[in-house]
């Protein structure tokens, strides 16, 4: 199931060639994703922070193919994977759009470790969310 959201380009995020700075793109994504993640998969940062749970980044690639400019409106997309070593990871494919193009393209992968830590791994009350989730091939 692919997850969108909307946003416009802040002018605070413009550098001095009037386009976005490379620094932002991977934030938007995180807004969406993290909307994906409380909204969709039920999982809410905080609350499972106090619980001792931290959902964490373990990587990503990052493709720029074209540059949003000051006052763009475009969307962000999210789409779940689950890891293809059967790894308690999850993988999002994330892209920024405008306009039917992609602007920059991404794959992140996340897991959960035990505050106290330990090993990663996830929630059952995850794992039973991402079941039916498509198993992402590709190396990240």
């Amino acid at each position: 199931m692919e997850f969108t959201k909307t946003y416009t380009v802040k002018d605070e995020h413009i550098d001095v060639q009037e386009i976005m700075d490379g620094l932002y793109y991977p934030f938007y994504m995180e807004y969406c994703r993290h909307d994906y993640i409380r909204e969709v998969l039920g999982f809410d940062f905080e609350e499972q922070a106090g619980k001792g749970v931290f959902m964490v980044l373990s990587g990503y690639k990052i493709s720029f193919l074209r540059s949003l400019k000051k006052g763009d409106n475009f969307s962000v997309t999210c789409t779940l994977y689950t890891d293809k070593a059967g790894l308690p990871r999850l993988h999002f494919k994330q892209a920024i759009m405008m306009n039917g193009k992609v602007m920059t393209k991404a794959t992140f992968t996340g897991t959960c470790i035990p505050a106290s830590g330990g090993r990663p791994y996830l929630p059952e009350s995850l794992t039973e969310k991402i079941a039916d989730a498509p198993v992402l091939e590709e190396e990240v």
